[in-house]
């Protein structure tokens, strides 16, 4: 085994441990949460590692990073996510290799993303990201649509050709109400599932929590946690 291979590995085996004694103070099934590895700005060598490692679930947040590890990847049994802001001009790209785009924030992004997909004879499952700190009708800093946008916007990923409604995502907000409390934002975004499954009963996905906050996720009852740091060591300077 490679050094980094084992650097890897023995940090998988930490974050595993953490999910697992999160469920286990949850009273929840160690298999009801799924670890996403991101690996923006890591080289395609790492994805194949993570791979063979036992990864199945990666992320990325830049189209231009994504496309060409993807590309050089797509002998492994992956599932890719997309989980960054979306521009539409990217959108027929991201549709090549994402199994899941987590980041839908706007109806002109779902017009984008089903367009793209008919043509690519692709389904794409889709999650409506949340911003807990959008005020009514607005957006998150970090991208997202306010909560009383959930309903429109779900309606509208069900009605496309193409698209699934997956569930909803969110990043814990650095302002507004929820600013440094994870948890309680995670619960939030578990309540909007709830609704949001009543008329969608397949969107299932809750995507919250990161390397800082994953035992909050899971305590709110996230299935989808985001780890990237925690895995695969502090990021490169992006250039």
């Amino acid at each position: 085994m490679t050094d980094r291979k084992a650097e890897i590995a023995a940090n998988l085996a930490k974050v595993e441990e953490r999910i697992a004694s999160a469920c286990a103070a949850a009273g929840r099934k160690r298999e009801e949460v799924t670890l996403i590895v991101v690996t923006k700005t890591y080289p395609a060598d790492d994805v194949r590692l993570l791979s063979e490692l036992g990864v199945r679930h990666v992320a990325e947040n830049r189209d231009q990073d994504a496309a060409p590890k993807a590309a050089a990847c797509t002998d492994l049994p992956l599932t890719w996510h997309f989980v960054g802001q979306l521009q539409t001009n990217k959108v027929r790209s991201v549709v090549g290799y994402a199994d899941v785009v987590q980041s839908v924030d706007r109806p002109k992004l779902v017009s984008a993303l089903s367009a793209a997909a008919v043509r690519a004879d692709r389904e794409l499952d889709c999650l409506i990201q949340v911003a807990l700190d959008a005020d009514e009708g607005g957006r998150g800093e970090r991208g997202g649509v306010a909560p009383d946008g959930i309903e429109e916007l779900a309606g509208l990923v069900a009605d496309a050709p193409g698209l699934r409604i997956g569930g909803l995502m969110t990043v814990a907000p650095l302002a507004g109400p929820f600013a440094d409390r994870q948890q309680a934002a995670f619960e939030r975004l578990v309540e909007f599932s709830t609704l949001l499954r009543a008329a969608h009963p397949a969107a299932n996905m809750v995507s919250a929590g990161m390397s800082s906050d994953l035992e909050q996720a899971v305590a709110a009852g996230a299935t989808h946690v985001r780890v990237g740091t925690a895995v695969l060591g502090v990021r490169p300077r992006l250039r």
